[in-house]
């Protein structure tokens, strides 16, 4: 549950960053200050006024012995849309 509120949380933080800034770069840096080890999307930068999404995908480790071996590490994924400001 921890990883999960993380996810949703660096996509929140990336795609307020994606609505004012134009280098998507600052997305990536905003969920990366979240989440570091965070795979970042970002749509690519629609005009004022129109909605702009981040994805933000992380695979979540599994420590606890023998159940790690039978599943396979869970990928979590958020999605965010904001309207881009200027």
């Amino acid at each position: 549950m921890r990883d999960h509120l993380a996810v949703v949380h660096a996509a929140r933080e990336a795609v307020r960053a994606a609505s004012v800034d134009p280098d998507p770069s600052s997305a990536v840096h905003a969920a990366h200050e979240t989440l570091p080890h965070a795979e970042v999307d970002v749509s690519p930068r629609p005009s004022v006024g129109e909605p702009i999404t981040v994805e933000v995908r992380y695979r979540a480790v599994t420590d606890v012995p023998l159940v790690g071996v039978l599943f396979p590490d869970p990928v979590l994924r958020s999605r965010a849309v904001m309207r881009v400001e200027r």
